[in-house]
């Protein structure tokens, strides 16, 4: 019983610690997801409607991302580049590979939201004169958009536990400042415990957040 309130209070001592750090976690998963939506809706219209060869280009690119692990690509990206000449911050180098990891599963959400519209509705648009671009942009998206959204919010959530693999590049996020409050204190478990039920509270503020919009968007619909 003792051990256990001293786990407690340790928990509750790194707890101010971390909830500074929280809002770095916070704006590496804002900032991947909103470089990240651009560039997967760019790579999804090119595997549907490029040239063959940019088609093929962007499919590698997806391939490659969703084949290796996230870990390993911060390391490319961190410690590969500067042999090329690219010298990253930590900072850059961690929401550079956050977004293009972001980016190519984003890619592939989008573009099964656009195939699920039915053709129908890209027939009729063009019926009343509407561009290939227009009929894409106020006809196909807005429908994407719904059925991508749970998708989507699944991807925030999972940024913001991707953004834990950032402290091996020395960013001092949530999971590193629990490391740098046990190097301080020696005892582990009470700071991971507190890392852990901070990441849980905000997942679970963002599965909130994205059900009520998924009903908003039922009821509007």
């Amino acid at each position: 019983m003792e051990q256990f309130q001293l786990v407690l209070q340790s928990a509750w001592a790194a707890l101010p610690t971390l909830l500074a750090a929280t809002r770095l976690t916070l704006g590496f998963a804002l900032a991947a997801m909103l470089l990240g939506l651009p560039l997967g809706l760019l790579v999804a219209l090119a595997r549907l409607y490029a040239p063959r060869p940019l088609a093929a280009l962007a499919g590698l690119y997806v391939s490659f991302i969703r084949g290796t692990p996230l870990l390993v690509q911060i390391f490319v990206i961190y410690y590969g580049l500067p042999s090329v000449g690219l010298v990253l911050t930590p900072v850059q180098g961690g929401v550079l590979a956050l977004t293009l990891n972001a980016g190519a599963y984003l890619s592939e959400t989008i573009r099964a939201a656009i195939q699920s519209v039915p053709r129908g509705q890209r027939e009729a648009a063009y019926s009343l004169g509407l561009s290939p671009a227009q009929t894409m942009q106020a006809v196909i998206l807005p429908q994407a958009a719904r059925v991508a959204l749970p998708s989507l919010g699944n991807t925030l959530i999972g940024l913001v536990k991707d953004t834990s693999l950032v402290s091996v590049i020395t960013v001092v996020e949530l999971l590193r400042s629990a490391q740098l409050v046990i190097a301080r204190t020696f005892e582990p478990f009470g700071p991971y415990l507190a890392a852990a039920l901070v990441y849980w509270a905000i997942s679970s503020v963002l599965e909130l957040v994205q059900r009520r919009l998924e009903t908003r968007l039922s009821r509007s619909g």
